[in-house]
């Protein structure tokens, strides 16, 4: 029983939390600002190659290839810097999602006692560090074709509309 418990804990958190991000304005999410611009030792997201993540990002399960009525993460026309930006935004939903199911980790003791609660919480907290590194692995990325596309349009409006970012210097991926 409170295995079943504890699953249906794990659903019931990625519920809600799914429907919270969801409903979130997109506007209190600012890639260009802490937490979650690059820090200087991303080094502007060259740390996530380390890892491999293009490697292995696309195997992990993607909510809105799923989900009706949630953004598509990804591109099938040519990108515009609203289109673009708007993945910025998503990238930084996903993350914060993400770290906040990990605050609700260690709910699962209330269900497993014990070692079994404490290897659970653990396991459950982990499982979510793997999609904040691909959302913090995604957004320089982003960011770089968002600032091509809005120095393209180069226009006093197109800048308006979407100011350049203060972000962290670019470093080289050598």
């Amino acid at each position: 029983m409170a295995i079943l418990m504890s699953i249906l804990y794990i659903a019931l958190v990625g519920l809600t939390a799914h429907v919270i991000g969801e409903a979130l304005p997109r506007a209190w999410f600012h890639f260009d600002r802490a937490p979650y611009r690059a820090f200087r030792w991303e080094r502007d997201g060259a740390i996530y190659q380390r890892l491999n993540i293009q490697r292995w990002k696309d195997a992990l399960p993607d909510k809105s290839r799923h989900a009706r009525g949630v953004f598509k993460k990804e591109i099938r026309q040519t990108p515009t810097a609203a289109t673009i930006e708007r993945f910025l935004q998503e990238t930084c939903v996903a993350e914060c999602i993400h770290w906040v199911l990990m605050l609700f980790s260690p709910g699962l003791l209330l269900f497993l006692p014990g070692t079994a609660g404490i290897v659970a919480t653990a396991l459950y907290a982990l499982s979510n560090i793997p999609f904040i590194l691909i959302q913090r692995y995604n957004r320089p990325r982003l960011l770089r074709l968002y600032r091509r596309l809005t120095n393209r349009a180069g226009t006093p409006a197109a800048e308006a509309a979407h100011p350049a970012p203060q972000a962290v210097p670019a470093h080289s991926a050598s």
